[in-house]
């Protein structure tokens, strides 16, 4: 795939990961749109960004938001051809405690927003990319979802999140042979810990501990080596149907 003039779409592109997205295939000369709830981010990253990004409030969970956004995306001169979900939500909570059992809507909210926002994102998206034209190699786009090392080693407390990453998971690979006779590949990324919003809430000691757990490098992972692998992914054909894990070689401990 070709970044260069290829219409492209982040959901959660405002913050974090999604943003460092944005900016990765913004500079290789994609025209972006940062799709995210958060309209002050969103609004400020597309100006400074300027020529060729343009931002959309969405709601993964809502099906005719992401079909606005994949519009806006879809232009008929280039097409959507690259999309990255990077939207979704935590909670900590464990399967029975003091507070009794999990609440069922809150385990419901996580699913919705993580699991099925990534199906709207990745149904949408791959119904546009559809009707591309195919490049040189028979390609007419890629689709790139976040999983998480909370899908193969959750921890204690994270049964909603880990069950929403690992239907990311789950989903990755029947939609690349879903997809495969169209040319439009589908993989997923499982990052470790990174150094997002949600970790820079936290002390530096806090922080600096959580990074000296990584094999090695022994730090927190930079949003920018996540959007270089997507970038790596857009670029290499023959990445299909795989989630790749993007952790240093941690393996997450129970808590």
């Amino acid at each position: 795939m070709d970044i260069s003039a290829a219409g492209a779409l982040v959901s959660g592109g405002a913050s974090g990961l999604g943003e460092a997205t944005v900016r990765r295939l913004h500079e290789a000369g994609a025209h972006v749109v940062i799709a995210d709830l958060n309209a002050e981010k969103g609004e400020a990253l597309a100006a400074e960004l300027g020529d060729r990004a343009r931002f959309i409030a969405v709601n993964v969970t809502d099906a005719e938001s992401v079909q606005a956004a994949v519009d806006l995306a879809s232009e008929p001169e280039r097409g959507l051809r690259i999309a990255v979900g990077c939207a979704g939500i935590g909670w900590a909570q464990r399967v029975a405690g003091r507070q009794g059992p999990h609440p069922e809507d809150l385990f419901n909210n996580v699913l919705q927003v993580n699991l099925v926002g990534m199906f709207n994102l990745l149904r949408l998206a791959a119904t546009s990319m559809n009707e591309n034209e195919p490049d040189e190699g028979g390609e007419r786009g890629v689709f790139v979802s976040t999983a998480s090392v909370a899908a193969f080693d959750g921890q204690i407390g994270q049964i909603a999140y880990s069950a929403s990453k690992g239907g990311i998971v789950g989903m990755t690979l029947p939609a690349a042979r879903d997809l495969s006779s169209r040319g439009i590949r589908v993989l997923a990324i499982a990052p470790g810990l990174f150094d997002t919003p949600l970790l820079a809430a936290l002390p530096e000691e806090a922080r600096e501990a959580l990074g000296a757990q990584i094999p090695f490098p022994s730090r927190l992972g930079m949003p920018e080596e996540f959007a270089h692998l997507v970038g790596a992914i857009a670029e290499n054909p023959m990445l299909n149907g795989e989630t790749i894990r993007l952790d240093g070689a941690i393996r997450m401990q129970p808590k």
